[in-house]
């Protein structure tokens, strides 16, 4: 690689780096197509190869650099609410509180809005939802 193509490289890395990005990963739903699994827990906590849902969202969007992460909660929040306390991700991961009120999916990016300030780019991750997308490239595009 000539040093003018490094270079290019690395101004397109630092630009998507530079960028603040949050990702808000829902997680406040029922469960109600996960059931019996949510019977007793949210399912952002059903296991899957030994780790929660949630544990292998966070370390997906961590893995791709994103070190601001929002999640919302309403089925036994405080589930998750625990397990993000006592767990370390690389990350600052906060909870946008549904628990009076499931506001569906717009309703609940609108509830976490002041958690959003700072966000100059979003990443949208539904807790049910494993992927093997490469989140860079996909962040690079858009």
């Amino acid at each position: 690689m000539t040093s003018v193509g490094f270079f290019s490289v690395l101004l397109r890395f630092f630009r998507i780096v530079m960028k603040k990005t949050t990702a808000f990963v829902f997680a406040a739903g029922l469960g109600t197509r996960l059931y019996p699994l949510t019977a007793d827990r949210p399912k952002a906590m059903v296991l899957y190869k030994d780790k929660p849902l949630l544990q292998h969202v966070i370390e997906k969007i961590v893995a791709a650099g994103i070190d601001d992460i929002i999640v919302n909660v309403h089925h036994f929040p405080d589930q998750i609410s625990d397990f993000v306390k006592t767990h370390r991700f690389g990350a600052r991961v906060r909870i946008s509180d549904e628990r009076a009120y499931l506001r569906d999916t717009a309703g609940g990016l609108k509830f976490a809005e002041p958690l959003l300030e700072d966000a100059e780019t979003l990443l949208l991750y539904n807790v049910d939802i494993l992927s093997n997308i490469n989140l860079n490239a996909m962040l690079k595009e858009h």
